[in-house]
């Protein structure tokens, strides 16, 4: 089966003040089409630059991204530009939601950027807004939504397109507990009954443990791995990981 993303030798190297700092360091990895993968790991250790590589939002120093099989250094930047449109979803931490465009709004912006019909359009924000459950919400604007609330916007969103794969960063860091079990649970959900492939960057093992396989990140290298299956207890099984670090 052919991978959706694949990172090979990927590094990422920035110049801040005359200093080479190494954010990515010979990263390899590939996500099959259904999978949820956490990546996870303490602030500074990469997670976010990796997630831009695989997202097609920034090029790597050395290696390649690729995407569907297709290496994404031989794409234009208009090019990236459509397949980040097309083909791939993204939710963040602070939600980026346009503030004056209502929940509904929101999503049909997505749709009408890709050239998608009114009809259709106002189909699909309908059936997706009562998925992430705020068909009742979907006049509001943005500052009417609590932060769970517009994060299901946000995933909503994400999803207009009907994208290969959707990545997240952080995407429960803003929110209570509850509140982010609940959308976890959601993007779970996704996984479990649309084969919705996920990647999602996190520093908490508490969000890790609703994906299929976790990686840790520690000074922009994949420092383990561990899959978790079935009913095993997945926190004895991420402590294991950690402990393996520390």
């Amino acid at each position: 089966m052919e991978s959706i993303v694949a990172a090979k030798d990927v590094w990422r190297v920035y110049q801040m003040n005359g200093v080479s700092v190494e954010a990515v360091r010979g990263i390899d990895l590939s996500v099959e089409p259904g999978e949820f993968v956490a990546i996870v790991g303490p602030s500074g250790s990469g997670k976010s630059s990796l997630l831009h590589l695989l997202g097609a939002m920034d090029r790597p120093t050395k290696g390649d991204v690729f995407f569907g099989g297709q290496a994404l250094s031989g794409l234009s930047d208009g090019q990236r530009a459509d397949l980040r449109l097309r083909r791939l979803g993204f939710v963040f931490q602070t939600f980026n939601l346009l503030p004056t465009l209502s929940a509904a709004g929101n999503v049909d912006v997505a749709m009408r950027l890709a050239g998608v019909g009114h009809g259709e359009r106002k189909v699909r924000t309908a059936d997706l807004l009562s998925r992430v459950g705020l068909a009742d919400r979907a006049d509001h604007l943005p500052r009417e939504l609590s932060g769970g609330e517009r994060q299901r916007v946000a995933i909503a969103r994400a999803l207009a397109n009907k994208p290969s794969l959707l990545l997240a960063d952080e995407p429960t860091g803003n929110l209570d507990t509850q509140t982010g079990a609940g959308v976890l649970e959601l993007v779970r959900g996704l996984c479990d009954d649309d084969g919705q492939t996920v990647i999602m960057v996190t520093h908490d093992f508490r969000a890790a443990s609703y994906a299929d396989r976790v990686l840790l990140l520690r000074d922009g290298s994949v420092r383990g791995e561990t899959r978790l299956e079935g009913e095993q207890d997945t926190r004895e099984t991420l402590s294991r990981l950690l402990a393996a670090e520390l």
